[in-house]
C-alpha cells in the first residue's frame, strides 16, 4: 500500500512539473513570438483649423529582434490627399542582435475643416507589415469664416 502511494505521488509530482514547465515555456514563447502590434495616436484629435497634429506610433509586443519589424519604411496617409514617408539606412539585420524601433512620430497641419482618417503603414519592400488608424476632427477656424 505504501509503495502504491509513493508511485501515485511520484506520478502526480512528475505531471505537475511537466505541466508547469510547459506553461512557463508557452507563456515566454507567446510573449516573444507574437507579431508586434501597431498603435497610432493623434494629438490633438479635435481642434480648429489650421490644426497642427502630432502623430505618434508605438510598436507593442513581440520580440525586440523581430525581423519583419526591423527598419521598416514608414508611410503616413493624413487623409487630406497628403502623404509623407521616411526610411532609414540601417545595418543589416542580425537575429538576436538587431533591435526594432518601438516609436515613430510625425507632424502634420490641417488647413481645411473636415474629418480625416490618418493611416500609418510600416513596410518591408512591397509588403505591409503593420498598420494603424486614427480619426482627426478639424473644425472651421477663423480663416474659414468662423466667427465673422
Amino acid at each position: 500500500m505504501l509503495q502504491a502511494r509513493r508511485r501515485t505521488c511520484c506520478t502526480l509530482a512528475a505531471l505537475v512539473l511537466a505541466l508547469s514547465t510547459a506553461y512557463a515555456w508557452s507563456a515566454s514563447r507567446d510573449g516573444n513570438d507574437k507579431k508586434p502590434s501597431v498603435a497610432l495616436k493623434a494629438t490633438p484629435p479635435v481642434g480648429f483649423s489650421p490644426l497642427k497634429v502630432h502623430g505618434a506610433v508605438e510598436i507593442r509586443g513581440g520580440a525586440d529582434d523581430n525581423a519583419d519589424f526591423y527598419c521598416p519604411a514608414v508611410e503616413w496617409d493624413w487623409g487630406d490627399d497628403l502623404t509623407s514617408a521616411s526610411s532609414e539606412d540601417c545595418d543589416p539585420y542580425q537575429a538576436g542582435k538587431s533591435s526594432i524601433q518601438r516609436r515613430y512620430s510625425a507632424d502634420h497641419t490641417y488647413t481645411q475643416a473636415g474629418t480625416f482618417r490618418v493611416v500609418i503603414r510600416l513596410r518591408q519592400k512591397d509588403r505591409i507589415i503593420g498598420t494603424g488608424t486614427v480619426m482627426v476632427q478639424v473644425r472651421p477656424g477663423v480663416h474659414d469664416g468662423f466667427g465673422s
